[in-house]
């Protein structure tokens, strides 16, 4: 039997009930009620055991939502999350994060939390678009933030049109999301910029699966301190590709990215497909990229289907005097075809490491990459380090700077 439950905290109503004999607690239901609906769902979320938001109900959410602490949750998301577009409220109050200057709408963290049910998290994202494209300092807020968790599964949910980053994994362990399809689409002629996939920080044994993503920025990116990471069976279209960095930014900070798999990829009209990008110059910070393998990628109109930069935002007389910090060793490519889109001619695939043997064990195999036809034969391109592999031949004698 269900009976209304009146939270005394918010003065918000939901249903509650007992939840199924086999997992024991307490389980709510949600609804909308035609205001801010924030309070009332972060409120049954910390109170019942597992939460459910019906099919055909969009929760309009104006405040932001701390659900932290959590432990033994289910979310069952089957309609919608919707935020609002008061870009006054957001910017004052999202949850703000020091990392890149970023904040948030909503954070969720603690223990043994699934999110599932096929439903929608809509971050209403066209203004900031629009907004962003004459203020390029505006903070823009994350949609989605895994912050301080361990054993969380996000599986079969759709987001939408995030203002900024959609996934932010921050301080997290034992992350898996599977099944998450992603769309960032403009309405105007401003692009939705910096829509990130996902951005991972700072965390250990994460897991990206099974999931199409269309968007304006990283399909998926490996910040600072990511470790055991798994970016496997993904459509991305639209992206900057599947990223590691960049890195080596801040003085002082050691950043580090160890054991990275990423596999069966398609990517699609893009800017880079595999990449890792580190910064050189004075005054950077250091680090290492360690064991890294990316394999059977199939690309489309991709400007760098496989690139590793690591003089990063950096001209080429500074990076040969102030070659990068972050040390790059043991990275594999292999099983890599399909076509560039011409945006740096012939070129196909570039290796540009800093001097002084930054990069090592580099391999590359069964590669297979094509410019437009108009740009001729494919190019492949190196500078400052020893290549292994069965196609390694396709890069002949690296440049020396």
């Amino acid at each position: 039997m269900h009976i209304l439950f009146l939270t005394a905290v918010v003065g918000r109503l939901f249903s509650v009930g007992r939840a199924a004999p086999n997992t024991g607690g307490v389980s709510c239901t949600v609804t909308a009620s035609g205001g801010d609906d924030g309070p009332a769902f972060v409120d049954a979320v910390q109170s019942c055991d597992s939460v459910t938001i019906p099919r055909e109900t969009t929760l309009s959410i104006a405040t932001r939502m701390n659900m932290t602490g959590l432990k033994n949750k289910n979310i069952n998301l089957s309609g919608t999350v919707k935020f609002t577009n008061n870009m006054t409220y957001w910017i004052n109050n999202g949850f703000p994060f020091e990392f890149q200057d970023q904040i948030a709408f909503w954070i969720v963290g603690g223990q043994n939390i699934l999110i599932s049910g096929g439903g929608t998290i809509d971050g209403s994202g066209q203004v900031w678009y629009d907004a962003f494209a004459t203020n390029s300092t505006l903070l823009r807020p994350i949609l989605f933030t895994i912050y301080q968790a361990t054993d969380v599964t996000v599986k079969n949910i759709t987001m939408l049109n995030s203002p900024e980053w959609f996934n932010f994994v921050n301080e997290g362990e034992n992350i898996v999301y599977d099944g998450i399809n992603i769309s960032a689409v403009s309405t105007s002629t401003n692009p939705a910029k910096n829509t990130d996939g996902w951005d991972v920080y700072r965390s250990d044994s994460v897991s990206i699966i099974n999931s199409n993503i269309n968007n304006g920025d990283d399909c998926v990116s490996l910040k600072p301190n990511s470790t055991n990471i798994i970016a496997s069976d993904l459509y991305c279209n639209g992206s900057h590709g599947i990223s590691v960095g960049s890195l080596g930014q801040y003085a002082g900070v050691y950043d580090i990215v160890e054991n990275f798999t990423s596999t069966n990829v398609q990517m699609y009209n893009a800017e880079n497909g595999a990449r890792i990008k580190a910064f050189a110059g004075p005054g950077v910070g250091s680090g290492i990229v360690k064991n890294v393998s990316y394999s059977f990628f199939t690309e489309g109109n991709v400007d760098n289907p496989l690139i590793i930069d690591q003089c990063y935002e950096t001209n080429a007389t500074e990076c040969a005097a102030y070659p990068s910090n972050v040390y790059i060793q043991d990275v594999t490519f292999s099983n890599f075809k399909g076509t560039s889109s011409g945006a740096v001619q012939s070129v196909v695939a570039s290796l540009a490491c800093s001097p002084d043997d930054r990069c090592s064990n580099i391999s590359v195999n069964n590669i297979s990459l094509e410019p437009p036809s108009s740009d001729g034969s494919a190019t492949y391109s190196c500078q400052n380090v020893n290549i292994t592999g069965n196609a390694a031949f396709l890069f002949g004698d690296c440049a020396t700077t």
